[in-house]
């Protein structure tokens, strides 16, 4: 049986490539000048691996472009993560008899758990249940006992604005059949290959701190989820 070559949940280990593949398509221009191999089509090839491997082997639709929402979630987590809880709260008060049912509906029942953790990936999951179970009925529904339009809009924006992953309920969790030797082939590879970008782009940005730290496979896991450092303001 083979052996994974990493330490790493299978899904966190690709999404990391991913976002790892798409930084050095960004920092492109700087370090096609260390290595001649590394150009857009190199990237491209990248990316279609991990895609592939993403979708044959995780069962995650390769037609959601994941790679987005790792480093856009960054940004939005805690400010998403204050609102809902603002919103919820405005629910639970306005609503005593029917809050559960709403609250249902716009999808907490399912992910306010994983939310409270810091789970990125349910975070993701619940704004968009929010937006899909958000009518206008029920839009009209609880701004009229107060909360302000402009709170839902912007909870709305937060899924908007991560519309390139779509990613949908339970699409980031592994599946439970056991992945094959073929699978953690696939997976050793493209770690290995990731792996080795990160070592030659770390160096290169060896005094540019935070280009380092998008090449640093730990800390690319680690912002992704990162429970561990949103402990404030946590959704009640």
């Amino acid at each position: 049986m083979k052996i994974r070559n990493y330490n790493f949940k299978d899904v966190d280990m690709l999404l990391a490539s991913q976002t790892i593949s798409q930084s050095l398509a960004d920092n492109l221009s700087d370090l096609s000048m260390a290595r001649t191999n590394w150009t857009s089509e190199y990237v491209t090839a990248l990316t279609t691996k991990i895609d592939d491997a993403i979708e044959n082997y995780l069962g995650l639709d390769k037609k959601k472009e994941l790679r987005d929402a790792s480093s856009k979630l960054a940004s939005l987590q805690n400010p998403a993560m204050r609102d809902l809880s603002f919103i919820k709260t405005q629910i639970d008060v306005d609503f005593p008899k029917e809050s559960k049912e709403i609250l249902k509906k716009l999808g907490f029942d399912k992910n306010l758990r994983s939310v409270q953790k810091g789970d990125q990936e349910a975070l993701i999951q619940l704004l968009y249940a929010f937006k899909k179970g958000l009518t206008e009925t029920l839009k009209t529904q609880i701004t009229s006992k107060g909360t302000n339009p402009a709170l839902i809009d912007r909870i709305v924006e937060y899924a908007d604005r991560l519309k390139s992953a779509e990613v949908s309920q339970e699409t980031l969790k592994e599946t439970t059949k056991q992945i094959s030797e073929e699978a953690v082939g696939a997976f050793n590879e493209i770690y290995d290959e990731v792996v080795g970008i990160c070592k030659i782009a770390s160096n290169f940005y060896q005094y540019e701190t935070l280009k380092k730290e998008q090449f640093t496979f730990s800390n690319v896991v680690s912002n992704m989820n990162v429970s561990k450092k949103i402990a404030e303001e946590p959704v009640e």
